[in-house]
Order: structure tokens, then C-alpha cells, then sequence
């Protein structure tokens, strides 16, 4: 959804909209609507800009918005990844 790259669901991070609010599901099974995203931090930020309210069909609250940033903080931090082809 960030990113908008397709991996297997077992390879992302589930978000799921619950009765109780929004939170990260790590075992993708709690019951409610929910959106997929990578273990990335630029994914979630994206995702926080707009795209995750809309995928959950619900407006993040400040409570929703801060549990899921904490969340993006454990999150390890991007590095510059170089491909190295042998031709």
C-alpha cells in the first residue's frame, strides 16, 4: 500500500481496524477489516499519509496515529541498498 511493491502477505506487517481502534495484528489473524504493509519505514510513513485510512475505510485517530508511529520506530531504518550485477 506505501509502496505499492507485492510481496506474500506472510512477508508484511498486517494493520487491522478493530471495535477498539486501529492496531498492528503481527499474527494476521484478529478479526476486522485490515491492509498490509511492509517492514519498512518509508512504507509506513506513506501508509500514515493517507493511503492506510483509506485501505481501512476509517479516519485514524491522534490515539491510532501515535500507536502505529511507536510501532514505526522499532522498525529498522532504511539503507541505501546497492545490486551488483557480474556481466
Amino acid at each position: 500500500m506505501g509502496c505499492r511493491e507485492i510481496l506474500p502477505k506472510r512477508q508484511m506487517v498486517r494493520v487491522v481496524r478493530t471495535a477498539e481502534g486501529v492496531q498492528v495484528d503481527p499474527t494476521g489473524k484478529l478479526a476486522g477489516r485490515g491492509a498490509y504493509l511492509h517492514d519498512r519505514r518509508e512504507c509506513w510513513v506513506r501508509g500514515l499519509r493517507g493511503a492506510l485510512a483509506n485501505a481501512l475505510k476509517a479516519e485514524l485517530s491522534a490515539e491510532d496515529r501515535v500507536q502505529l508511529e511507536n510501532f514505526i520506530n522499532t522498525l529498522p531504518a532504511e539503507t541505501n541498498k546497492v545490486s551488483h550485477v557480474n556481466e
